[in-house]
């Protein structure tokens, strides 16, 4: 397999891709106080970022946090959280929720309409000490971006001065205007905010990362992971991936199950079930023998036992009760 292709796959950009704004930015140019916009969605994840001004993230059941110009928090659901000018605030909470950023109501003017719930003046006039807070929410869905989400504390931060920055000021351009196809490049930037912030904070000497995201710093576990994710359903043996690595059999076994936190080919089956689970889910037209074959199992029998060892039932049993589940929540997300 060709550097070329390697570079192209890695653990962190399989886990993000399916972790994406689709009308979700929240904003306005003209917050003035008093306010308290309460978040009630619950999203997975919420991004909050204030280009000007400055304000407090209040997590449920978490101590609050402040938030200033060029600083960034994430917030993972399915908590609420409420943004407030301050922790004593006077402001009676406006509820905000995913209809508050859905196209059909107004898209970005209906968004900065908040000024007139918060004490501004008029939607798109500048006021002096105004704040601009900048929300996207992201719908996780599936158990690949799942394995992302677990990654990653209820509320984390990142300050001014990150990789993020240039971010910012492309956001803080195209808030201020409004324009034809202004929520597609919102959605964009805001994916590329997220992506990031969340590099920036794995990144940090005190942080907690996941074993994943050292790993593929290593030049023979990070061959091997990206490899792995490359092509889940080749026929892999530890003997295989040590030749492409360039090292022992012995070698790679021992470096990977000490960057990662277990063997191989452990990591491999663990991996393919994940993508199975949201294979069964997505085209339920399928059958459990072709998504067995996707993911490298000619015997569907074999795929299902290593099915149900993963992820404690078996294929048919995981497809129903999740697609059962998820038309269930549909009304609530709507």
């Amino acid at each position: 397999m060709s550097s070329s292709i390697l570079a192209e796959v890695d653990v962190f950009s399989d886990l993000i891709r399916g972790v994406r704004a689709h009308g979700s930015l929240f904003g306005s140019s003209t917050l003035s106080p008093p306010w308290a916009l309460h978040f009630v969605d619950g999203a997975p994840l919420t991004l909050c970022t204030v280009l000007t001004g400055a304000g407090w993230i209040v997590p449920e059941h978490r101590p609050p946090e402040p938030l200033r110009a060029g600083e960034t928090i994430v917030v993972r659901g399915p908590a609420t959280f409420t943004f407030v000018d301050e922790l004593e605030t006077p402001a009676e909470p406006v509820a905000c929720g995913e209809h508050c950023a859905a196209p059909e109501e107004g898209g970005t003017r209906y968004r900065r309409g908040w000024n007139d719930l918060s004490g501004g003046t008029g939607a798109g006039e500048a006021v002096s000490g105004a704040t601009t807070l900048v929300t996207g929410a992201y719908p996780v869905r599936g158990e690949i971006s799942r394995r992302l989400l677990d990654a990653l504390p209820v509320v984390l931060r990142v300050d001014a001065g990150s990789t993020a920055d240039a971010v910012l000021e492309h956001l803080a351009a195209e808030v201020a205007v409004d324009t034809p196809g202004q929520q597609v490049v919102l959605d964009r930037l805001l994916d590329w905010m997220l992506v990031c912030t969340l590099r920036e904070w794995f990144d940090r000497p005190d942080g907690a990362p996941p074993a994943w995201w050292a790993a593929q710093r290593d030049p023979v576990v990070g061959d091997a992971l990206r490899l792995l994710h490359a092509d889940p359903a080749a026929p892999w043996t530890v003997a295989a991936l040590a030749e492409l690595t360039q090292v022992s059999r012995s070698t790679l076994a021992k470096r990977f199950t000490e960057l990662v936190g277990e063997p191989p080919l452990t990591y491999l089956t663990r991996w393919r079930m994940t993508l199975a689970a949201d294979r069964l889910v997505e085209h339920e037209a399928t059958t459990v023998a072709d998504v067995a074959h996707t993911v490298g199992y000619s015997d569907p029998f074999g795929f299902s036992a290593a099915f149900k060892r993963v992820r404690g039932v078996n294929p048919s049993e995981f497809r129903r009760t999740t697609t059962r589940t998820s038309r269930a929540a549909e009304p609530a997300l709507s």
